[in-house]
């Protein structure tokens, strides 16, 4: 009995390594980006929009909001979310759904982090938005297509 359980924690190990690619897709990270600016109401002052419509909606293109330890882990994006608002300036409202897509990196407790999936919604809109997150990189923070900012 005790055999089948070792081959079984065994193979539940080579299992989840396997899922891990050895080398990222992220293609946006960039360590030499700034520390994000927060504004007097607490949510990231961006001031630039995406010229590519993946940033954001693809999980190679992920938004990445550096945090600095654990306790923190969804601040960033929230006060990433936070600056936004729907195209013609309605009020978004956002929640984290899951966390996916393995990738390799040195900041994560195991050696991998995951992305953040959170879906927005805002009034008129009839499907809602996904926006993939990074907490473990940084890189510049640009406002999604299809989206707006808080003045």
């Amino acid at each position: 009995m005790k055999i089948k359980s070792l081959l079984l924690l065994v193979f539940a190990g080579m299992a989840l390594v396997s899922c891990i690619s050895a080398k990222s897709t992220l293609k946006n990270v960039d360590e030499n980006a700034p520390e994000p600016t927060l504004t007097k109401d607490g949510w990231f002052l961006i001031t630039e929009y995406a010229k590519d419509k993946k940033y954001g909606y693809n999980k190679d293109y992920p938004i990445n909001v550096f945090y600095k330890n654990v306790k923190d882990e969804d601040s960033n994006p929230k006060r990433f979310l936070d600056a936004l608002t729907g195209p013609k300036g309605e009020t978004i409202t956002y929640k984290k759904v899951e966390s996916c897509c393995p990738f390799p990196t040195k900041r994560g407790e195991s050696g991998a982090g995951f992305l953040d999936l959170y879906e927005i919604n805002y009034p008129g809109l009839k499907k809602p938005l996904k926006l993939y997150f990074n907490i473990y990189s940084k890189g510049y923070l640009f406002v999604p297509k299809g989206f707006g900012l808080k003045k």
